[in-house]
C-alpha cells in the first residue's frame, strides 16, 4: 500500500491509487479511480465508509475521476482524539491537497452533505457543485430531552456495532462518542448557523431527497425537516431539489443510485455548458 502525505503532489491525470493520507494525528484510507475525468469526491454518513458509493460510481462511470475515504475511526482510517465536524473537514482538505484535486464536484450523504455545504461555502473557488444526499437541512428540532434520546438510542444499540462495523455503518468509537458526533451535526443543522451557509453558496448545489423515516428517525419529523429546504431554494438560486425519490434516508444510495449520478451529471453539464 501506498503512503501519501496531506502536502505530497499527484500529476494532473493521475494512475489509480488506493494508500494513505496523513492528518493531524491519524490517516485516512483513501481510494482513487486516478484518470482525466472530472473529479467526484464522494463523503460518507455520520458513521459509514467508502464501500456506500460503488452504485453510484459504477453508474457514473470512466467520465469521471472518483475519490472516496474513510474518515477517522470509520473503515479502515485510523483513530483520533478528534471526531469534530471541524476535523472532518480538515480531512477533506488533506485528501483534495495530498491527490491534486482541483474543482471537483462533491457528493455527501447525510452527515456527508453537511461536510459538502460547509466546504464549498467556505471554498467557492475550488470546487464545481455539491450534490447533497438527503442531508444539510435546516432544522431545530434538537433540544436537551432530544439529545438525552440520542444518548439513551446508541447505549442501547452499542451491542450490534461490531456487526454495523462489518456492514461500514459504525465506527470503531464508543456510544457516547458515536452520539456525540449526532447531536454535534444536529446543532449545526439550527436555522441559525445553517442558514448562513446557504447563502453563501455560489456553486451549484443539488440536493436529492429520500421520502419517510429510518432507524431513529420519525416519517413526520423528517419529511417536515426536507420540507425547510423550501425557503431555501427560493432564496438562493443556486440551490436547486434535483429529484424527490421513494427510498428512505438509509437506502437511498443503493435504491436510488441512478437519481445521485444524474444530479452529478447536471452539474458537470452545466460546467461544460459554461466552459468552467
Amino acid at each position: 500500500m501506498t503512503t501519501t502525505t496531506a502536502s505530497s503532489a499527484t500529476t494532473r491525470h493521475p494512475a489509480p491509487w488506493t494508500g494513505t493520507v496523513s492528518v493531524d494525528d491519524t490517516t485516512l484510507a483513501v481510494t482513487d479511480t486516478g484518470g482525466p475525468g472530472r473529479p467526484v469526491v464522494y463523503l460518507n454518513g455520520s458513521y459509514a465508509d467508502q464501500k456506500h458509493w460503488r452504485r453510484v460510481i459504477t453508474e457514473l462511470g470512466g467520465d469521471y475521476r472518483h475519490i472516496t475515504y474513510d474518515e477517522r475511526a470509520r473503515g479502515k482510517s485510523g483513530l483520533s482524539a478528534d471526531y469534530s465536524f471541524e476535523a472532518c473537514l480538515r480531512d477533506l482538505d488533506a485528501v483534495l491537497t495530498a491527490r491534486g484535486v482541483e474543482r471537483p464536484i462533491l457528493v455527501g450523504w447525510s452527515y456527508g452533505a453537511m461536510l459538502a455545504v460547509h466546504w464549498a461555502s467556505r471554498n467557492p473557488d475550488r470546487v464545481l457543485g455539491v450534490v447533497s444526499v438527503d442531508g444539510a437541512m435546516p432544522h431545530a428540532w434538537l433540544d436537551e430531552a432530544n439529545k438525552a434520546q440520542v444518548r439513551k438510542l446508541f447505549r442501547r444499540l452499542s451491542p450490534l456495532f461490531p456487526v454495523a462495523r462489518r456492514i461500514g455503518m459504525a465506527a470503531r468509537m464508543s456510544a457516547e462518542q458515536h452520539a456525540e458526533i449526532n447531536i454535534e451535526v444536529n446543532e449545526l443543522c439550527a436555522p441559525a448557523l445553517l442558514d448562513p451557509v446557504f447563502d453563501r453558496l455560489t456553486v451549484p448545489t443539488r440536493y436529492v431527497l429520500a421520502t419517510g423515516g429510518n432507524l431513529g428517525g420519525d416519517p413526520k419529523l423528517m419529511e417536515e425537516i426536507r420540507d425547510n429546504m423550501n425557503p431555501v431554494t427560493a432564496r438562493n438560486p443556486h440551490v436547486r431539489i434535483s429529484a424527490k425519490v421513494p427510498s428512505n434516508h438509509s437506502k437511498i444510495l443503493r435504491k436510488d443510485f441512478r437519481a445521485v449520478a444524474d444530479a452529478a451529471r447536471e452539474i458537470a453539464a452545466g460546467a461544460h455548458e459554461t466552459g468552467r
